[in-house]
């Protein structure tokens, strides 16, 4: 390969094309959670096709995350990275296009591949561009912040554009940007890859995405099928078994997809801990506030993003703040810190009735940017502090990727907990007003749905208040359960991370792998320690 010029090896263009395609894949997470109101309109959607225009995206980014950055190890970052970048820009224009909840979910798959590729390689492409270690604790830190940022800022962007040219944008405005990252990084980025690269685990792959895929059919089924019923028992059936199948497999094989010997360290596992329950709590209920603002308290998704700024505003002060300070600070003060004020965030947000308005909402908001700020920022660092630096980038790699399954995880648990409670509540309300069963069970699962005060819409004139009022106290009332539940998570999670986490690695993995180095520089002093996977 020929030597690539000064300028194409520039440090920051790496920084500044990988946080870009950061931002975007992960902002696709949280841009749908005021979009989801005019998809179930357009597409006529129940609330289990709603969930899976976010898990269809973040099943194969956690369940491909480690294998792509194996790949990036072995077969060069750089080509990972466009290739990531390319087909996540195609998946996202035929987001855009989609003309069913099928097509939709399965091109938000498409996208979730491209993600996984991209976010699989970013960290070590940025660990390869800064060898000097004050710099790349730097350039980590700022990779952080891009984490909380966009994940923060996506309500406020999807709102934005749904309000605008429609909900479709959200996805088509992708493609501009994506399109200018492919050029910059095809003219930019230097390549890199590991020393001694490890093959693809491609059985534990499908074994982690096949466990993860029947796990969360049965998580989205369970209140339409029935708990008990055949198909949900047999999917979590198969869930147990092949999620035990991946943990066998990583334990035994020669290469695995996840060094389970990570967690050995309790620093690290009390990270991954903590990257799992902010997103499964906070981020995983970001959809639902999002259909009850514009459901219930009838904002359009522009005015309901607007009520997201509180906790993007938290998020961006909090996050470039502890990002320069994960050097001087504790990190099981970051990282608990910012759980447990997300938990106190969740927990003043669920103290809604059917007559808060938006403001019941305003000091979680607050609290809780505050908090997935500062732990979004310093978790990437707080995972290398944790083990061996020749085991960083499967540390960081496996946060991520605990991040992701996160929020699949959240997303569907706190739907079913949502649904039944908002469907229960509905119910109750309409037989004590002695309306007929058939209509009443079409309307509570209507409002299970997410529906809201909508579901007035088709009433007569004269019952459209006290149906509207019970939607709304069911919708809330149905929040509060799922808030106060998050609280709760996040809260172990943050006692856990203020107990374990410690700057030092408490256990050094055994075996370790050698450092990388750039792929066109021979001389082994310059190889970044850490980036490898």
């Amino acid at each position: 390969m020929p030597r690539l010029s000064p300028a194409r090896r520039h440090p920051r263009w790496t920084l500044a094309i990988v946080c870009i395609g950061t931002f975007m894949l992960l902002l696709d997470v949280t841009v749908v959670a005021v979009a989801l109101s005019d998809i179930q309109t357009d597409f006529g959607s129940d609330l289990g096709s709603l969930q899976w225009v976010v898990d269809a995206y973040t099943l194969p980014l956690a369940g491909l995350l480690l294998t792509a950055a194996t790949l990036g190890d072995r077969i060069g970052r750089r080509r990972i990275f466009l290739t990531g970048m390319a087909l996540f820009t195609l998946g996202s224009l035929a987001c855009a296009l989609a003309w069913s909840p099928l097509v939709l979910d399965l091109t938000r798959a498409a996208q979730g591949i491209g993600g996984a590729l991209l976010f699989g390689v970013g960290l070590p492409l940025v660990g390869a561009a800064f060898p000097e270690p004050r710099a790349r604790a730097s350039a980590v830190g700022i990779f952080g912040a891009t984490l909380a940022g966009a994940t923060a800022v996506g309500p406020l962007i999807g709102g934005a554009l749904v309000d605008g040219p429609g909900w479709r944008w959200i996805f088509l405005v992708n493609v501009p940007i994506g399109a200018a990252a492919l050029v910059a990084g095809w003219l930019r980025l230097a390549e890199s890859r590991a020393a001694t690269a490890r093959a693809a685990d491609w059985p534990g792959t499908g074994l982690l995405t096949a466990g993860l895929l029947a796990l969360l059919l049965a998580l989205i089924r369970g209140n339409a099928d029935g708990w008990l019923s055949a198909l949900v028992l047999g999917l979590f059936g198969a869930a147990a078994a092949l999620l035990a199948g991946f943990v066998v497999r990583e334990a035994y094989a020669a290469e695995p997809m996840l060094d389970l010997r990570l967690f050995r360290s309790a620093s690290f596992t009390g990270v991954s801990v903590g990257a799992w329950a902010i997103s499964a709590t906070l981020i995983g209920a970001t959809n639902y506030l999002g259909l009850y603002l514009v459901n219930s308290l009838d904002y359009s998704p522009f005015q309901a993003g607007l009520r997201f700024l509180p906790l993007t505003v938290a998020s961006f002060i909090a996050a470039p703040i502890v990002a320069r300070l994960v050097d001087r600070v504790p990190p099981r003060v970051t990282v608990g810190g910012g759980l447990a004020l997300a938990a106190v965030g969740m927990g003043l947000a669920g103290r809604l009735t059917g007559g808060s308005g938006w403001t019941a909402l305003l000091a979680g908001f607050i609290v809780a940017g505050l908090g997935i700020g500062m732990a979004n920022a310093s978790m990437s660092q707080a995972a290398l502090a944790a083990v061996d630096s020749s085991r960083a980038g499967m540390a960081t790699g496996t946060v991520n990727t605990m991040r992701q399954i996160g929020v699949a995880a959240g997303v569907a648990v706190l739907g079913a907990v949502f649904q039944h409670r908002a469907t229960a509540d509905m119910a109750r309300q309409l037989a004590a007003a002695k309306v007929p069963h058939g209509q009443a069970t079409a309307i509570a699962n209507a409002v299970g749905s997410g529906a809201g005060t909508r579901v007035a819409d088709a009433a007569p004139a004269a019952l459209r208040p006290a149906l509207a009022a019970a939607a709304r106290a069911a919708t809330a009332s149905a929040l509060d359960e799922i808030l106060i539940g998050g609280a709760i998570a996040a809260g172990v999670a943050a006692i856990i991370a203020l107990l374990v986490v410690s700057r030092a690695p408490s256990h050094a993995p055994s075996g370790s792998a050698p450092a990388d180095r750039p792929a066109d520089d021979l001389d082994p002093e310059s190889a970044p320690a850490g980036a490898a996977h």
